[in-house]
């Protein structure tokens, strides 16, 4: 059985006061004997008062939303997989639609963030996922294997294993439109096949995919209902600490 994962990625948003303040009131929500993973994905500005928020707390985990694959150097503005680890980080996304579309994170890229990850006992959260317009023409599935073969190339099964994938529709990214229970879940079950090509059958039945598309607590529980829908990277809804906790509940129910 795969345990449940779910992720809140709050974007640009959230200062360390607030990020203080949502912290105190989920924690009260939430305990640590849930069966499900929680990941709390900051700001990098927050990461250090989050940390100290999740501290005491077992099922919670920090997580960071982007890195660099460079270790160190001259590189203004980025941060290193040593910097986040020294704040406690665990997860770290990387290949979300909006880094690949807003500042042109290629799969090579990805792949080498996704690797340096590894390298330093991060664990990823590989995001992937169409557009509409690649939707609409039929090419899902190209799309999901394309991504998935560039972004994961060169990993062994054991960091396949310490790897979650993301799918996110691009179109149900923050548009309030979500992909049907039946869509979302053939998604998944390709991306599992498409894992099972690339290691074998038995690592990808170990892989844990979210999805991740404008989930709130009146569709959670569907969707993590799905048999290869194994949690939730939740954005919009993620930033209500009540509206969150609900989430991880649903994963609860379904687990």
């Amino acid at each position: 059985m795969r345990k449940k994962i779910i992720a809140a990625n709050w974007k640009m948003n959230m200062t360390v006061g607030e990020t203080d303040a949502f912290l105190e009131n989920f924690l009260l929500e939430v305990n640590d004997d849930l069966g499900v993973d929680v990941v709390i994905v900051p700001p990098f500005t927050s990461l250090a008062k989050a940390g100290e928020r999740l501290a005491n707390s077992s099922a919670v985990k920090l997580g960071a939303q982007n890195m660099a694959f460079q270790k160190n150097g001259a590189f203004t503005g980025e941060i290193s997989a040593a910097m986040l680890r020294d704040l406690y980080v665990r997860y770290v996304v990387l290949g979300h639609s909006e880094r690949r579309t807003l500042f042109g994170e290629t799969d090579e890229i990805v792949n080498k963030k996704v690797k340096a990850a590894h390298e330093a006992s991060l664990k990823p959260i590989l995001c992937v996922g169409e557009t509409l317009a690649e939707r609409d023409a039929n090419r899902v599935e190209e799309v999901l294997e394309t991504q998935l073969r560039g972004s994961l190339a060169g990993l062994s099964s054991k960091e396949l294993l310490e790897t979650v994938i993301a799918y996110e529709p691009v179109w149900a990214i923050g548009t309030g439109r979500v992909a049907t229970p039946e869509q979302a879940q053939a998604a998944h079950a390709f991306i599992r096949k498409t894992l099972a090509a690339i290691a074998d059958q038995a690592v990808a039945d170990k892989v844990r995919i979210q999805y991740g598309g404008s989930v709130k607590p009146d569709n959670a529980k569907t969707l993590l209902g799905q048999p290869d829908i194994d949690g939730a990277l939740v954005g919009g809804a993620s930033l209500d600490p009540r509206a969150f906790a609900e989430i991880v509940k649903a994963g609860v129910v379904t687990e």
